[in-house]
């Protein structure tokens, strides 16, 4: 009776060591290879149910969580890392707010020697000029991206392109406001948020000719591929302003479509194409708006629009 267990003992040291060998685990009852881990700390057949390994090291938090709100209570770690800021958010911060930790405000003295290190504090985190410039550079992104309502992606994307553009020395003879602006273009255009150069003009403290001059230097240096803007990603928006119903914007798409196969999209402001678009739509379906209403709203001329609207309708087939 000793041979079969000793034989069958060696067996299973071979398929252990077979197993170890491919890097793929088994079981060793049905030689499965369906193993999974029931997260807590055992390893489990889930074709036989055998359990493999039941000391295996939990490397998860030693407290449970079962929402959202819980979890985030519960979490001892800071925030993650991100491009937005000069030192990727690592360094310590201090709170403006002269208050401890359990919310009582501090004393005349305390608050003073907050002062004192946050002043400290603000001047260590940029250890030369190149950090300082930096710092105003995030900042100003950060800033024009508020006030153009994109979403954190886009920061993270303009961040991203400014680090490559002062790596590769692009900012060097020209303005940081310049460059900072035409990268959060960039990466408006990237990302697929419909914001036009006047619009992104509007929030920054540099002139559009500038901006636009410098996103085509940094977008060719950099090897950005920028695909052209579509007309329809600016009719929602421009739709919406004007208080406009479902009915106009799916013309209005239908116009953009039918004209740009015909190629009168080729050269021409998508703006001013979309609310060309935009004012046809609404003529048709009795949801008039004047010219100068969706020139407003679109930040182009009445006369952009007369020009646009009579090669679409032309286009069109429509009298």
């Amino acid at each position: 009776m000793e041979r079969p267990t000793r034989q069958r003992d060696t067996d299973q040291e071979e398929r252990e060591q077979e197993s170890e060998d491919t890097g793929q685990q088994t079981c060793p009852e049905c030689e499965s290879e369906n193993i999974s881990s029931d997260g807590g700390g055992e390893l489990v057949c889930e074709d036989c149910g055998l359990v493999i390994e039941d000391e295996n090291i939990d490397r998860g938090p030693e407290w449970r969580a079962f929402n959202h709100s819980e979890r985030q209570s519960k979490s001892r770690v800071g925030a993650p890392t991100t491009q937005t800021m000069h030192d990727k958010g690592l360094t310590t911060q201090i709170d403006w707010k002269d208050k401890d930790a359990y919310g009582r405000s501090l004393s005349s003295e305390k608050r003073s020697q907050m002062h004192r290190l946050r002043k400290w504090q603000e001047r260590i985190r940029t250890k030369d000029a190149g950090e300082r410039n930096l710092q105003f550079a995030l900042s100003e992104i950060d800033r024009m991206a508020s006030a153009l309502g994109v979403p954190r992606s886009v920061r993270e994307v303009a961040s991203v392109i400014y680090r490559r553009a002062l790596n590769e020395d692009l900012i060097r003879g020209r303005s940081i406001e310049g460059v900072a602006t035409a990268c959060l273009y960039a990466a408006c255009r990237q990302e697929g948020i419909p914001r036009s150069l006047e619009e992104v003009s509007d929030v920054s403290r540099v002139e559009q000719k500038e901006i636009g001059r410098t996103y085509r230097y940094v977008a060719q240096e950099l090897e950005l591929k920028m695909e052209p803007v579509d007309p329809k990603q600016y009719v929602p928006r421009f739709a919406s302003e004007l208080d406009l119903s479902e009915e106009v914007q799916s013309k209005a798409n239908e116009i953009i479509d039918t004209t740009a196969e015909q190629g009168l999209l080729s050269g021409k402001s998508p703006t001013g194409y979309a609310a060309a678009a935009i004012y046809a739509a609404s003529l048709l379906c009795n949801e008039k708006k004047t010219q100068r209403e969706v020139a407003d709203v679109a930040q182009v001329t009445e006369v952009t629009i007369r020009n646009r609207y009579q090669e679409q309708i032309e286009a069109m087939g429509i009298h």
